[in-house]
């Protein structure tokens, strides 16, 4: 299954152990999901653990490593602009350039759409009941 995850889902992997954020992304290091993310998601994740968090930069480095290791590492060339904020637009740019078949948030403007371009936006915890307790 090939899933873009929001910057929320990789913020909540690395800061709060034992986290869905972190259940999820190791579902992506097993690779019992196909991750993919892009240079834009990277930045925003970067920016936001730097500025809302004050993470060393050591850490966001490390952090951004770990992801690039677990995830496929888009560029997308075609540019998104229905949404006000952004970063949710690059979101929704990986998905369509990965052809995801999931993206996975917990950005209310982003679940409000449900889905874009007929992928799926499913909430962090439906996206984990997808898998048998066993691969937790």
């Amino acid at each position: 299954m090939n899933v873009v995850f929001d910057t929320n889902v990789y913020i909540s992997a690395f800061l709060v152990p034992g986290s869905k954020g972190e259940q999820a992304f190791l579902l992506a290091r097993r690779h019992l999901v196909t991750l993919y993310s892009s240079v834009p998601i990277l930045t925003e994740t970067a920016r936001v653990l730097r500025t809302k968090f004050h993470q060393p930069e050591k850490d966001i480095a490390s952090a951004l490593k770990m992801i690039g290791r677990a995830a496929q590492i888009l560029r997308p060339t075609r540019k998104v602009t229905i949404l006000a904020d952004r970063p949710d637009n690059r979101i929704l740019e990986c998905a369509v350039a990965a052809q995801a078949e999931l993206i996975v948030t917990g950005d209310q403007h982003l679940l409000a759409l449900k889905e874009f371009e007929g992928i799926p936006i499913v909430r962090l915890a439906d996206f984990l009941r997808m898998f048998p307790p066993e691969n937790m």
